[in-house]
This record gives C-alpha cells, sequence and structure tokens, in this order.
C-alpha cells in the first residue's frame, strides 16, 4: 500500500496546538509560572474600591439641615405630617449596594423646596481596570453633561489683550464695530433712542435678563456661576439653573456632585417662589447645598 505524503504545514501546526496544551510559553519559549494575582502576572486583577455599601441616605441628612434646606417643615402644625415630611421619600432601587437616593419635597408659606441625595457605588467588570478608575470616568461624564463654564479671563488680562491689538495697528479687542458700523451708530437720536430702551429697568437688570426671555444664566451673580469645587471629596462640582416655569415662576436648582473613592454622591436642591416676581437666592442656596455636601463627604471619611 502506497503511504500518503505528510504535510509540513499541519506538522506545524500540532506542534504549535500542543505548545499551547502543555503550558509553553510558545515556540522556544519557557512556560509561565506566574500565578493571578501575583505582581508581574498579566491577570492580575485591579484593586477593589474601598467602599462594598452604601448608607440609607433618608437617614443621612440631620434635621437641623432639613429645617435650614426644606423651611416650610417646622411651619406643619400636624406632628404626623411633620413627621412624615423628615423621612423622606426612598428612591425605587433593585440593588441597595450599588445605587440608593430620598426625595424631600416640603412646601412653605413662601416657596416649594425640593431635595434629593442620591447615593452610587460604582463598580468595574473589567479586572484590569479599578473601580476607581472607572468611578473617575462616570465622574467626568457627570462634569461633561454639565457643560460647565470656562474660567473667565482676568479684567487685567483682557486690558492687556486690547492694548496689544491697538499697538499692532488693530482694534482694541471687543470693539466689535468697524468704521461704516460707527457712523451708522451716530446717526441723530440714536443715542437717544438707546437711552428710551434702558429706561425703566430696575437696578441690576439689564438688556437680556431672565424677564426678557435671555440665558438666565446672567441671573447668576459673578462668583458663582457652576464651576469646579476642591473642599470635599476626591473631586467635585457645582452647578446653577435658572428657569421659568410654565407659570411664569422662576425656580433655581443648586447641584452638587462629588466623588470619595469609587462612590459618587448627587445632591439637587431646588427652590420655587410663590410669587413670580419672587427670585431664589443663589447664594444661599449653594451654601447650604455646598454644607450638606461637606457633611456627607464627612460621613464617608470616618
Amino acid at each position: 500500500m502506497q503511504r500518503k505524503a505528510y504535510v509540513p504545514g499541519v506538522a506545524a501546526l500540532l506542534a504549535v496546538l500542543l505548545a499551547g496544551c502543555t503550558g509553553g510559553g510558545g515556540l522556544g519559549g519557557e512556560a509561565d509560572d506566574s500565578k493571578p494575582g501575583e505582581a508581574g502576572s498579566s491577570t492580575a486583577a485591579a484593586e477593589p474600591g474601598r467602599y462594598r455599601t452604601l448608607p440609607e441616605p433618608c437617614g443621612e441628612v440631620d434635621l437641623g439641615t432639613l429645617d435650614s434646606m426644606l423651611p416650610g417643615i417646622t411651619e406643619m402644625p400636624d406632628e404626623e405630617q411633620q413627621e412624615k415630611a423628615y423621612e423622606g421619600e426612598p428612591a425605587v432601587t433593585y440593588d441597595t449596594d450599588r445605587h440608593v437616593g430620598c426625595r424631600w419635597k416640603v412646601e412653605s408659606s413662601d416657596a416649594t423646596h425640593h431635595l434629593l441625595v442620591d447615593f452610587e457605588r460604582v463598580v468595574s467588570y473589567d479586572t484590569a481596570v479599578s473601580d476607581d478608575t472607572r468611578a473617575t470616568e462616570v465622574y467626568a461624564s457627570k462634569v461633561q453633561k454639565a457643560d460647565l463654564p470656562e474660567p473667565s479671563g482676568s479684567a487685567s488680562s483682557d486690558a492687556d489683550d486690547s492694548d496689544a491689538d491697538a499697538d499692532a495697528g488693530g482694534e482694541p479687542s471687543g470693539s466689535g464695530a468697524s468704521s461704516a458700523d460707527a457712523g451708522e451708530s451716530d446717526k441723530p437720536g440714536d443715542k437717544e433712542k438707546g437711552k428710551g430702551e434702558d429706561k425703566g429697568k430696575g437696578d441690576g437688570e439689564a438688556s437680556g435678563s431672565a424677564s426678557s426671555g435671555s440665558p438666565e444664566d446672567a441671573a447668576t451673580p459673578a462668583g458663582l456661576q457652576p464651576r469646579v469645587l476642591d473642599e470635599f471629596g476626591d473631586e467635585a462640582f457645582l452647578d446653577d439653573a435658572l428657569t421659568t416655569s410654565a407659570s411664569a415662576t422662576r425656580h433655581r436648582t443648586v447641584t452638587v456632585v462629588f466623588r470619595t473613592s469609587n462612590v459618587i454622591v448627587t445632591i439637587e436642591y431646588d427652590e420655587q417662589p410663590g410669587r413670580r416676581t419672587d427670585i431664589p437666592d443663589s447664594k444661599e442656596m449653594q451654601d447650604k447645598a455646598q454644607e450638606l455636601a461637606s457633611s456627607l463627604a464627612d460621613g464617608f471619611a470616618d
């Protein structure tokens, strides 16, 4: 009987497969004796996060803080109703070790206040990525969604830029007007017309204010705009938004988010006045939200 020819390529493939089955490190290589989890092992698991569970958020806010942030509680004549208001309403969740929250809503004689406290424990399912790293990514996505404004430059630097433009033979930065435009603006009666348009506006109300339907961030005082914070947690930021409801009343929502290891804490504090002419105080609300955030951060640090 004639013997079949042996194909060299098949022999090489079999050699590779046999080497893999015997645990070798490849053709001509040594076996990898490193065990999972050992230093230098390619399969070493990343460090787990510091926190394995979450506290119960409805019990993390003390009564004094609730009295301050939800003044309508102290106005309630019925003790049973008041006790229920203090307790808050737990958020619906299917895994209390991963995500929990609590809401409060209280009406007072002047306004309605909402408060939300939310705890999220981030877990990485990638053994090569730590829980803290994954939490940092989740936090970064929240910062991106908040779309925080870039820190504004100083007045002196703006002035220097204007001087530099003028020295270069150009117009100072921010002039934005050509010689033709300047000629048009000098027409008789234009200045008087401008005065008439500005007449009747209250102190601090500029053209393009919230009442005229323009961007509402103009109602947030200087120095209180949305920004990054460094007072608590590993990283934190604050957002402040003033909006107009369907009933033409303006309500403000202050949000503080911070990360501590693999836990992300979100605080949302909202005030809606009863009168259309009232605007919630930005500084007061931000101060209260930050005080609560600091208290919660201290609790995680214990």
